[in-house]
C-alpha cells in the first residue's frame, strides 16, 4: 500500500450531518473510483446522515492507495448478502441485536491479531459482549458510541435558579417548580415508538437496574420465565415502570400527539425544559439555528448520587465477513478508519464518544457533562435493545405510558419471551 494516507478536513457539523442523505442516495447503491486493474472491496456504511462523510473519505482513501479499489456500498441488504455467500468486504454499522446473530453463528472473522482492537477501551470492548459472540472471537471494534441523558434547556434552569437534579426528589422538586412557573418541565413525543421506549423506559430502567444481570438472567431462564422465576418482566420490572409513570404529569398535555420532529421544535424554541433525548436529537434542534443553550445529565432515579448512569450503545462498529472476497484490502481500510485523525474527528462531528484509550475528552458542551460519566464507566446499555423484534415491545411501552395498566402488560411480555425461547 502507498505510503501516503488520506487525511480527513475538518468540515462544519452541518456539512456532515445535514449535507442530507438526499444527494447520497441518489447518486446511487455504490460510489468509487472506477480504477480498473485493481481489486474492488466493498465497504457498507449505510447511516444516513453520515453517508457524505464516509463516501468522501472512501474517495480520499482510493487516492492515496493503488492497491485496492475501495466501493463505498449503501443499498446492500445484509441478511440477503450473508445467505447468497456475498457479503460486503467490510461493514461499519450500528451494533445491535440484529447485527449480533452474525456475530453469534460465526460470520465475521477474527480481528483480536490487529492492533487497533487492543487499543479498544477495556470496558468499551466489554459492551460487544452484552450479545453473545462467538468464542474466541473479536469479531467487532466498537468505533463510535452514542451517549444518551436528558437533555436540558440551561437558560431555563437558570431563571428558575434550579441546579440540576442527581436523586429522584430533586428531580420532581425541579418539575414542580417548573410547573409552577408556567414551564413545561418534560416534553413528550409519545407516538412515536422508539421515542418512548430508547428514554423515558430506558433511562428508568437502566437508573433502577443491573440492565446486563436482568437481561443475562432472564435469557438463562428462557421458556421458564414468569412470575414464579428468580426474574421476570412481570416482577423485576413492575416497580420501576410505575416509578417512570410518576413522571407522565410533567409532559407536555399533548405529548400523545406530539411527533419527534414537533419535540425537536419545541426544544429548539425553549418551549419545554428537559427532553429525553440523544445526540441524534441535537444534531435536528442544531438545525433550527436558534440560540437555545444545551446540555445533557442522566436521569436520576434513585436517591443516591452514586447511582447515576449514563445510556449508552455502540453507534457504529467495524467488521469484516469470514466470506468477504477481500479481507486483506477490507483491514487496511478499517485500519485507515481508527487512526485518531481520522476517527476522533467523526466522532467530534457525530457527537459522540471514540472508544480507544487515547480518546480526548468531548468539547461540545451539549454533551461534555456526560464525559465524567464515560470515563469512569458509569454506564448502561439500553433494556429495550435486548427484546426480540418478533415481540411487539415497544407497541406494549407504549400502550403503558397512554394509560394501559403496567401489570398485566408486563405478564404479557413475559408469556411472549417465554413462547418465543421455547420455539427457539
Amino acid at each position: 500500500m502507498s505510503s501516503r494516507t488520506p487525511r480527513i478536513g475538518r468540515p462544519s457539523r452541518r456539512s456532515l450531518l445535514a449535507a442530507g442523505a438526499t444527494g447520497a442516495l441518489a447518486a446511487g447503491g455504490l460510489s468509487a473510483c472506477g480504477s480498473s486493474g485493481r481489486p474492488r472491496v466493498t465497504f457498507y456504511q449505510s447511516k444516513r446522515e453520515v453517508v457524505p462523510h464516509f463516501r468522501e473519505l472512501v474517495s480520499e482513501f482510493n487516492a492515496a492507495q493503488s492497491d485496492y479499489t475501495y466501493i463505498h456500498d449503501m443499498a446492500t441488504n445484509l441478511q440477503a448478502g450473508f445467505v447468497r455467500s456475498n457479503p460486503p468486504d467490510l461493514a461499519l454499522q450500528n451494533y445491535n441485536l440484529d447485527m449480533a446473530r452474525f456475530m453469534e453463528r460465526g460470520a465475521l472473522s477474527d480481528l483480536a491479531d490487529l492492533p487497533e482492537a487492543d487499543a479498544i477501551r477495556p470496558d468499551v470492548l466489554d459492551l460487544v459482549d452484552w450479545y453473545p459472540g462467538y468464542e474466541g472471537r473479536t469479531s467487532v471494534i466498537p468505533y463510535s458510541v452514542a451517549a444518551a441523558s436528558v437533555i436540558y434547556n440551561k437558560r431555563l434552569f437558570e431563571e428558575n435558579g434550579l441546579e440540576v437534579p442527581t436523586t429522584w426528589d430533586e428531580l420532581l422538586t425541579v418539575c414542580e417548580t417548573f410547573l409552577e412557573a408556567g414551564v413545561t418541565p418534560i416534553y413528550g413525543t409519545f407516538p412515536e415508538l422508539w421515542t418512548t421506549t430508547q428514554g423515558l423506559f430506558d433511562y428508568v430502567i437502566g437508573g433502577r437496574i443491573d440492565v446486563r444481570d436482568f437481561i443475562t438472567q432472564i435469557n438463562e431462564i428462557g421458556e421458564d420465565v414468569g412470575p414464579d422465576s428468580e426474574v421476570s418482566f412481570q416482577t423485576t420490572l413492575l416497580e420501576p415502570v410505575q416509578q417512570m409513570l410518576e413522571l407522565l404529569p410533567y409532559f407536555n398535555e399533548d405529548a400523545p400527539s406530539r411527533t419527534y420532529g414537533d419535540g425537536n421544535t419545541a426544544m429548539a424554541q425553549g418551549e419545554a425544559a428537559m427532553y429525553l433525548q440523544g445526540p441524534w436529537a441535537l444534531v435536528e434542534i442544531e438545525k433550527a439555528a436558534t440560540d437555545i443553550e444545551l446540555g445533557s445529565f442522566p436521569l436520576p432515579v434513585t436517591d443516591d448520587p452514586a447511582d447515576l448512569r449514563i445510556r449508552v450503545n455502540i453507534d457504529l462498529s467495524l467488521w469484516i465477513p469470514e466470506q468477504a472476497d477481500e479481507q486483506e484490502g477490507a483491514r487496511q481500510f478499517l485500519q485507515h478508519l481508527m487512526r485518531p485523525e481520522i476517527q476522533f474527528p467523526y466522532n467530534e462531528l457525530a457527537l459522540a464518544f471514540s472508544t480507544t484509550k487515547d480518546a480526548p475528552e468531548v468539547t461540545d458542551p451539549r454533551i461534555s457533562e456526560m464525559q465524567p460519566y464515560y470515563d469512569e464507566g458509569r454506564f448502561y446499555m439500553g433494556a429495550s435493545q435486548f427484546i426480540p423484534p418478533t415481540i411487539p415491545f415497544e407497541n406494549y411501552v407504549q400502550s403503558i405510558v397512554l394509560g394501559a395498566d403496567p401489570e398485566p402488560i408486563l405478564a404479557q411480555i413475559d408469556s411472549d419471551f417465554a413462547r418465543l425461547a421455547y420455539r427457539a
